[in-house]
């Protein structure tokens, strides 16, 4: 059986870990930098970073805070925020990230997707999905959680993986910064079908949501933030609960 992954994720806005609710309300949580090494040193799996107002500022990802946090870590580190192109991937990769999140840039070009595969190898190309339910759907939304598109949750996973993608990160965006668990059912669904991992995120607050969202989730990973900055679980607890639950870990 594959180890389960445990990834803390840093939300960066002007430099700053911030975390919020439902994608609102966002307070500060920490430097990134600081933060990144006591994760990689606690045993954090991966790490994954996320610029989350590069798109909606018509930014580029700040490269030199990658480049920081890279030198500093010794595990994987996904970096995510407005990636539009071959040439921000590369020199995403070229600073020290292991692998790209892509998410708006994947909904307005789907062939995007297709082509960071082919130039880049499908190992290192996360699609990132951010998720609402909304009438009765799962609809995909883009730039930060701002803007609902066309796009149905389920069959949007399927295509990205179709079309490439070597990991999604879902994330639901009616269970993030709540701490009521991870969105299970949506999260099986998707797992469920897909031959490539699935990164569940949104709504960890206890132990046992981990339990839950790699068992009947069914997710090869789960991703939390403001449980690890703000300390309410320690992720070497965290491991060590999973192993003796039946969830394999590498500890």
């Amino acid at each position: 059986m594959l180890t389960k992954r445990i990834i803390p994720c840093l939300d960066i806005k002007d430099g700053r870990t911030v975390k919020g609710t439902n994608f609102v309300n966002l307070r500060d949580a920490g430097d990134p930098v600081a933060l990144a090494a006591i994760y990689a040193e606690q045993g954090a799996d991966e790490l994954v970073f996320l610029d989350i107002t590069a798109t909606v500022d018509e930014r580029k990802t700040l490269i030199e805070l990658v480049r920081n946090v890279a030198h500093t870590i010794n595990i994987p580190f996904t970096v995510g925020g407005g990636i539009s192109s071959v040439a921000d991937v590369s020199a995403l990769l070229n600073a020290g990230a292991d692998k790209i999140s892509i998410n708006s840039s994947a909904v307005r070009n789907p062939q995007l997707v297709n082509e960071l595969a082919l130039e880049f190898g499908s190992q290192c190309i996360v699609v990132a999905i951010d998720t609402r339910y909304v009438n009765g759907e799962h609809i995909v939304h883009t730039y930060g959680g701002r803007r609902p598109t066309a796009l149905r949750t389920i069959a949007w996973a399927k295509e990205v993986e179709d079309r490439g993608a070597g990991e999604i990160l879902l994330t639901s965006m009616d269970t993030d910064g709540t701490k009521a668990g991870f969105a299970i059912k949506l999260t099986a669904q998707i797992s469920g079908s897909a031959n490539i991992p699935v990164i569940a995120s949104g709504g960890a607050g206890l132990m046992e949501h981990f339990v839950d969202v790699f068992t009947t989730g069914k997710a090869d990973a789960g991703l939390a933030a403001s449980i690890f900055h703000f300390k309410e679980i320690d992720i070497p607890v965290l491991k060590r609960y999973l192993q003796e639950n039946g969830v394999e870990m590498r500890l």
